[in-house]
């Protein structure tokens, strides 16, 4: 079957009873994840080290078959990487010997060809001036700070106008002031494109104030063992991370996690 295309703002996932073990050993990474993800919405997995949020990322990715169980998009199982679906990981991987525009068009070379991307090049300078590195173009990756390079990562995400992020703890390296400035324009760039995000993370503050849904996830085998629906209004802001109600969810999601793990509070 070949794989489904999104379309904006109507990207609806579904994962029907996914487990999987790792092929030639007996690690078994997820155990009978069931969840339905609403299109535009934003949602995070989070739990301990281990226990399987990356090994989910990547089925809904495309890029793992699961030993049990489907990932369906709009309906149709994922067999291969879907078009409409950009995907980010922890380290920015950004090709040394290319400048950052250069870095950001290479998904429109690679899938387009060298015209093409050349075709790109004023929807690229649009993209890094939003997320403010409008005078870096031209620098390449050693001239970047991690929270630039950080940047031009999403900005090459972006090119493809996709209509699905799923981001594998993307802000994680960098120091915390950085984070929450990235966590700011994450919300933006999601906001602005009615885009589905998924986020894995281990942060708890970072998850309660990003996501409209944290599934907290027990070690592994991982399994969903409570589902948080975060009520705050948005745009979120620096503010936000002082309100009581950011503090209530914070803690629902921390008793979740240690009740998972036997702890009693």
């Amino acid at each position: 079957m070949n794989s489904p295309n999104a379309t904006e703002s109507t990207v609806r996932y579904r994962i029907d009873d996914v487990s999987h073990t790792f092929p030639g050993t007996d690690i078994e990474a997820l155990k009978n994840v069931s969840l339905d993800i609403e299109p535009g919405s934003f949602i995070s997995f989070i739990g301990p080290s281990g226990c399987g949020k990356s090994t989910l990322l990547n089925a809904m990715a495309g890029l793992l078959e699961p030993s049990h169980g489907e990932v369906m998009m709009n309906g149709i199982s994922i067999d291969g990487p879907p078009d409409g679906v950009g995907i980010m990981f922890q380290k920015a991987t950004l090709l040394p010997w290319r400048t950052t525009i250069e870095n950001v068009l290479l998904p429109i070379e690679l899938r387009d060809g060298v015209r093409a991307a050349k075709d790109h090049l004023d929807a690229a300078k649009a993209i890094i001036y939003t997320v403010g590195l409008a005078g870096f173009e031209n620098a390449y990756p050693g001239e970047l700070s991690g929270g630039m390079a950080q940047r031009a990562a999403i900005c090459r995400m972006l090119i493809t106008q996709p209509n699905v992020l799923l981001l594998d703890e993307p802000f994680g390296a960098l120091d915390e002031l950085t984070r929450e400035r990235m966590d700011l324009e994450l919300q933006s760039i999601a906001s602005s494109r009615h885009a589905t995000v998924v986020l894995v993370t281990h942060s708890i503050p970072e998850a309660v104030f990003l996501s409209d849904t944290v599934y907290a996830m027990s070690a592994r085998p991982g399994r969903i063992l409570e589902v948080i629906t975060v009520d705050l209004p948005r745009p979120r802001t620096m503010n936000t991370l002082n309100m009581p109600e950011f503090a209530k969810y914070v803690g629902l999601v921390r008793t979740a996690l240690n009740r998972g793990h036997g702890i009693n509070e």
